[in-house]
């Protein structure tokens, strides 16, 4: 028995914009809207008369009268839906508008098309929710700015910073990931080059018996991503993948942006750490099991998928002669996939960082595990200044060990040292062994970050 694909084993892009604007629903709406906007571009350009337009686009926007799995079925046939797709579209109109459905394209035009309006339609929404989750990070930063916390290099403390300035890098990933699928969003381009992308057959329609003196097939692009709010392309890309390489690209890089806040709020969260928490809102089945980091791990997911999916379409760059064999139909599900994965993560990073629940006592409590060891980098300057770069050194290693072997903290060891050292007398330990004097540039670098728009 058929069933559709419901998103059972996708709770990430489950019931979210993206799985909406990419469903076969939307792909069938988008190549009947791609089939009409080209017989209502011929008729602008003299190709058609103006009623077949009228025709084609009023039984392409009767989506009910196609069946999604049959269509599925038929392409077998052929290797594409755009087939059986025109068969009924030209079964929906009068025998006097028949010859306009799909004159003169070739289905990989049709089908082009319709995944760039998708791609379109998609992108909307998840630039919203890049939107909204930069803004909710931007409110962390502002309020955090001088939260000192441990700052990790590979996995162990190194030195102070601020979460203000963790959550400043993360909204400068996510405006990244915003330029480029806005850039990418105004290029997605028609196509439209028939079957050998030299637009002869709507040459060879026009009506006129003087057909050097005109060039129908150039206005006719520019009429045709006219009607569709797309871009005219410079040529035919049926094996110019370079739309298609670029979507790949910057929804790729998006998934990786997201994907550093999620594991970041992946670490931070864990139960010995506790620096952050994942709120859940008003779920009251929240109340009953410690909260998990849930969009994180759906959008930490979503991370190790997408440069998967981006590769597969980064190898169609490589489409033999004028139409691919192979190349182009490996893009389909790939590209679907891809938008909706990227899609579903960029709609729970909205809702994750709008509810992360930020603990400064917890990050003021590690900042002491290492007791007092985190600030030595700043002892070793100041030191240093004193008594010279290697007695710096060995003052510190030696106060280190004490401190380790003792189990007590770093400063009252230097209290003894401080004794025996002459040059360092009258330094005030509190404030060079205090994490929170020791953030360097983080509030002025989180300020910077954040004049950006």
């Amino acid at each position: 028995m058929y069933e559709s694909d419901a998103g059972l084993l996708a709770p990430g892009r489950a019931g979210s914009p993206a799985e909406t604007a990419t469903g076969d629903s939307a792909f069938l709406q988008a190549m009947l809207d791609a089939e009409a906007a080209l017989t209502r571009a011929q008729s602008e350009c003299g190709l058609a008369p103006a009623e077949a337009g009228q025709a084609v686009t009023a039984a392409a926007a009767d989506t009910g009268r196609f069946d999604v799995r049959d269509l599925a079925l038929r392409a077998r046939a052929g290797g594409d839906p755009v087939i059986p797709l025109v068969m009924d579209l030209v079964a929906a109109v009068s025998p006097d508008n028949r010859p306009y459905v799909h004159r003169g394209a070739a289905s990989q035009d049709i089908l082009d098309t319709a995944a760039m309006l998708v791609a379109a339609r998609t992108l909307a929404p998840l630039l919203d929710d890049l939107a909204r989750t930069a803004d909710a990070v931007a409110r962390l930063a502002t309020v955090h700015r001088n939260t000192p916390m441990a700052a990790r290099t590979l996995t162990q403390h190194a030195v102070p910073t601020t979460f203000g300035l963790k959550a400043a890098g993360w909204r400068a990933l996510i405006l990244d990931a915003r330029d480029r699928l806005s850039a990418v969003r105004e290029s997605l381009p028609v196509q439209l080059g028939g079957v050998a992308g030299t637009l002869a057959a709507f040459e060879a329609y026009a009506p006129t018996d003087d057909i050097d003196a005109i060039d129908p097939g150039l206005p006719l692009v520019q009429a045709f991503a006219s009607e569709l709010g797309l871009a005219e392309p410079l040529l035919p890309w049926h094996t110019l993948r370079t739309p298609i390489a670029d979507l790949a690209g910057a929804l790729a890089f998006t998934a990786g942006a997201l994907g550093k806040t999620a594991a970041d709020v992946l670490s931070l969260s864990r139960t010995e750490i506790g620096e952050v928490t994942e709120g859940h809102g008003d779920d009251p089945s929240a109340m009953a099991h410690p909260a998990g980091p849930v969009h994180a791990t759906l959008i930490a997911a979503a991370a190790r998928r997408a440069p998967g999916l981006a590769a597969t379409l980064y190898g169609s760059l490589a489409a033999e002669d004028e139409r691919p064999a192979g190349a182009w139909h490996a893009e389909w599900e790939p590209l679907r996939e891809l938008l909706r994965l990227v899609g579903g993560a960029a709609r729970c990073a909205a809702e994750l960082t709008g509810a992360l629940r930020v603990v400064p006592y917890a990050m003021r409590e590690n900042l002491q595990l290492t007791d007092g060891l985190i600030v030595s980098e700043r002892l070793a300057a100041v030191f240093a200044e004193r008594i010279g770069r290697k007695r710096a050194q060995e003052v510190l290693a030696g106060a280190a060990d004490r401190a380790r072997a003792e189990t007590t903290d770093l400063s009252d060891v230097l209290a003894d040292v401080l004794d025996e050292e002459p040059e360092l007398a009258g330094l005030d330990l509190g404030e060079l062994t205090d994490p929170a004097r020791y953030t360097g540039c983080a509030g002025a670098l989180t300020d910077r970050a954040l004049d950006r728009g």
